[in-house]
């Protein structure tokens, strides 16, 4: 028993932040978030927030040894996107109605991965490695499924019908829910059963890293699953301080979507970073592209559902600008992944866009 204490610690903690949060630190936040007290509980719930999501990565990759890839980054990404899932979903239910976090969110993961993180690895991994290669076949299989749904999902929006609250159609609602249920689940058969060998580079073998001991495959299942249980318990508390300190500095509603981006990437990041300096791009990859692809996939349907289930409206459809941003990254991100090979300067052209997107949501 001292050994599981020790083991998973971080579970106890984090249980022991729920219950103050949910018995009385949650309006402590919400009264005096700019107060001594305030900012210190912020930073509190934001690092053990951060730790717990460390250990789901943790008991991920354990299981992701055992049973190989691609199986280890799906379950990995599927993890983490659960999160991002459950976060968006308890921020849309705290405080004022806003129709456009979940639109936000989704376009802050895709700018954030597909030009931030995808730049930052292109470089490191070519500063060090010069080139690198990678599965075309992998690549072209999530590009073909990613820019069909992020265009029907976060543009088409804006040129169909749209109700007195400016929500979409119920036939388009269904639409999109109907496609990206189905388009992933046949992806996800592609990755898992038919075509796996498109997902593994077997001239750079990808080695997942584990730092602690070895358990069952019911231990380790278990473990990810209560530590999401008791991220999800917090999700709500983390929406407070967002909304708080974005109302309070007058900065923009996106800016929240991006943060939570930030917060639920961060693992797969640093994995991906440590994938792309030991020349294992592919795996790098797999996370990066499946996340994307499971965050539209997977956040459309649920927040969706929720929209028509609470009566809350919801807004897809991106901005103008955002929509240019958006099919010049899709663009850009094809030419990137078409020959096999990639370097520094590709890595450089995906962060001026991530920049782009930055210096855009300020203006």
């Amino acid at each position: 028993m001292s050994n599981f204490i020790k083991q998973e610690y971080v579970l106890f903690i984090a249980a022991l932040t729920v219950v103050f949060f949910k018995s009385g630190g949650d309006s402590v936040l919400a009264t005096e978030l700019s107060s001594y007290e305030g900012m210190s509980l912020t930073v509190i719930l934001f690092v053990v927030a951060m730790a717990a999501i460390f250990a789901v990565v943790r008991h991920s990759d354990a299981l992701a040894i055992k049973l190989g890839d691609p199986y280890g980054t799906l379950i990995l990404t599927l993890s983490v996107i659960s999160l991002e899932v459950v976060m968006i979903s308890s921020v849309m239910l705290t405080g004022d109605a806003n129709p456009l976090l979940a639109r936000d969110t989704m376009f802050a993961v895709v700018m954030a991965v597909l030009n931030g993180l995808v730049g930052i690895t292109l470089l490191i991994g070519g500063m060090k490695h010069h080139t690198q290669d990678y599965n075309l076949d992998g690549l072209k299989s999530y590009l073909v499924v990613i820019t069909p749904l992020a265009i029907l999902c976060l543009v088409l929006p804006n040129f169909t019908a749209v109700d007195h609250s400016g929500s979409m159609s119920l036939a388009l609602t269904i639409t999109l829910v109907f496609a990206s249920v189905v388009v992933y689940s046949v992806f996800l058969y592609i990755q898992t059963k038919s075509h796996t060998h498109f997902f593994i580079d077997d001239r750079h073998h990808d080695e997942h890293e584990f730092h602690g001991p070895m358990r069952s495959n019911l231990y380790h299942s278990i473990m990810l699953v209560a530590h999401l249980g008791v991220v999800i318990l917090m999700a709500k508390s983390i929406a407070i301080p967002i909304d708080g300190a974005i109302a309070k500095l007058g900065a923009p509603q996106a800016l929240g979507g991006l943060i939570v981006a930030i917060l639920i990437l961060a693992p797969e990041a640093v994995g991906a970073g440590k994938a792309a300096l030991n020349n294992q791009l592919q795996r790098a990859m797999n996370l990066y592209f499946g996340s994307v692809l499971a965050t539209i996939a997977l956040t459309v349907p649920a927040v969706l559902l929720i929209s028509q289930v609470l009566s809350e409206p919801i807004v897809l459809g991106l901005g103008s600008a955002e929509a240019v941003l958006l099919v010049t990254t899709l663009v850009m991100t094809g030419i990137s992944f078409s020959s096999g090979k990639t370097n520094a300067l590709t890595g450089t052209v995906h962060l001026i866009l991530f920049i782009a997107y930055i210096i855009l949501m300020f203006e």
